[in-house]
């Protein structure tokens, strides 16, 4: 279809080329087509950039031909438009000259855009802001309905912001909603403590128009909480991040490290022996962790002796400290598989 405009133009502006792409943007809205495929189609017909432009709605959708995406951006300079009711403008940017049917093409795409922002499956603000931020978050949506749920929410589609995922009764409000047993908080402003009992994994800071990025991106950090680390930044977990997903929970069961864990876990004082160990790999020497853990130094050795003893390595030396840190991370990963 790329560049057809053209083409069909080549062999003169005539009726019959005319109702051919009459009938192509026709095929669109009986399809109830989303404004991305129709923009980008319109690209593809065109064969040069073509877009839609709606402030009062949000909406700002540019599209090239053989893109397999539609993005943000207003109308160039010099494009030939169309404006409709409520200030909506469609656009096509051809460079140099325009093609006879070029006219055509500009009226039915309007048309059609007007029809399908009628028929857009986007809340309607009286149904509260929960369903505006999952419609935001989905990642089966368009970038038409991800910008004008946006709007609706009052964030600009270009504004900077990371999404939290948190679990408890201390997960921050504002912009957010339920999405299973995880609330996805939409914010600019992380808070820098959180109450006992809550944890959250924080996405990166993205333009709002990438929300479903960093919802994806905080659930995989609220999976490597824990009690000892209630909050962790996605951007911190470095290659950790790479292993969710690719190992289920019954797979990271049978890892030898993490079924030694298990049985310290299970001893008498094996939660003190744990809280030990996360405290030697965050602070790099047991006098350092005796210190975060409240505990005299001399009683760091025989905590680490006998996590020794059933994990089978050294673990105050630089590699037996990342092979346990590994560790420690990949129970947390097994634990929060419900997280998911």
């Amino acid at each position: 279809m790329k560049g057809l405009l053209l083409r069909l133009s080549g062999l003169d502006a005539d009726a019959e080329n005319a109702v051919r792409v009459i009938g192509f943007f026709d095929r669109l809205i009986t399809a109830r087509a989303g404004l991305d495929a129709l923009v980008r189609s319109t690209a593809e017909l065109a064969g040069c950039p073509v877009g839609v432009h709606a402030p009062g709605q949000g909406l700002s959708l540019r599209a090239e031909p053989g893109a397999d995406v539609v993005t943000p951006g207003p109308a160039p300079t010099g494009a030939a438009t169309r404006v409709l009711e409520g200030g909506v403008l469609v656009w096509v940017a051809r460079p140099g000259e325009p093609v006879p049917l070029d006219d055509m093409l500009l009226e039915r795409f309007a048309i059609a855009t007007a029809i399908l922002l009628e028929h857009s499956g986007v809340p309607r603000p009286e149904l509260g802001d929960p369903a505006l931020v999952e419609l935001v978050l989905s990642e089966d949506v368009g970038t038409a309905e991800r910008a004008r749920a946006l709007h609706l929410l009052g964030i600009a589609p270009a504004a900077r912001l990371r999404v939290l995922a948190g679990t408890g009764a201390g997960v921050p409000a504002g912009r957010s909603a339920q999405l299973g047993r995880v609330r996805a908080v939409l914010t600019d402003d992380v808070p820098g403590l959180l109450p006992d009992g809550t944890r959250a994994g924080i996405g990166p800071e993205l333009p709002a128009l990438e929300a479903a990025r960093s919802w994806a991106a905080a659930r995989t950090a609220l999976r490597f909480t824990s009690a000892a680390e209630p909050v962790v930044w996605w951007e911190r977990l470095g290659g950790l991040a790479a292993f969710d997903g690719k190992l289920g929970p019954a797979d990271l069961a049978e890892l030898a490290d993490i079924r030694a864990l298990d049985r310290l876990a299970a001893e008498s004082h094996g939660e003190d022996i744990l809280a030990a160990l996360g405290a030697l790999c965050a602070t790099g020497s047991a006098r350092k962790a005796a210190a975060v853990l409240h505990r005299h130094h001399s009683t760091m050795p025989a905590r680490l002796a006998r996590a020794e003893a059933v994990l089978g390595f050294d673990v105050d030396s630089p590699a037996g400290r990342f092979r346990l840190h590994l560790a420690l991370m990949l129970r947390r990963l097994r634990d929060n598989a419900e997280l998911s």
